[in-house]
């Protein structure tokens, strides 16, 4: 599992190489083709972030004690930015997705150029991201309790 901080300093890096904006909202639909077709089975109504404009499924398991994050959706920037959120948290330990903010949205600048709306999205993706992984912790602390 990849260290969260090395990701992290990895998407500064890949941002702060690219010029401007435009370059950057392109690097940001790139990373939603690159993200790996949501199997339509979770494309369900429970597996969607409540919060965003365009629609957005997140779908989530355990391998081991990690947490697993697929997604995505139907709006291209929209897609891009939940395939750098599971690039970021996928693979993580629920207490690490928990205690851990994703700090490059600010240092690459990202909070001045989405819109109000994709702000917001980004914020429900987050926020839905740390409530499964609270339940994941919850469900892994019951079952060493019940070993």
């Amino acid at each position: 599992m990849a260290d969260i901080h090395d990701i992290e300093q990895r998407i500064i890096k890949e941002f702060k190489a690219l010029g401007d904006w435009t370059e950057r909202y392109k690097h940001i639909i790139d990373q939603g083709r690159n993200l790996e077709p949501l199997d339509e089975e979770h494309k369900i109504e429970e597996n969607l972030v409540r919060g965003c404009q365009s629609q957005v499924w997140l779908h989530t398991h355990l391998d081991g004690e990690n947490v697993i994050f697929e997604a995505d959706s139907d709006a291209a920037i929209t897609k891009g930015l939940v395939a750098l959120m599971v690039r970021f948290y996928s693979g993580q330990s629920p207490e690490t997705i928990i205690n851990t903010d994703p700090r490059f949205i600010k240092k690459i600048g990202m909070e001045q150029h989405l819109s109000p709306t994709r702000s917001n999205g980004l914020a429900s993706m987050v926020k839905q991201m740390k409530i499964y992984a609270m339940a994941y912790k919850t469900k892994l602390e019951n079952s060493k309790e019940e070993a």
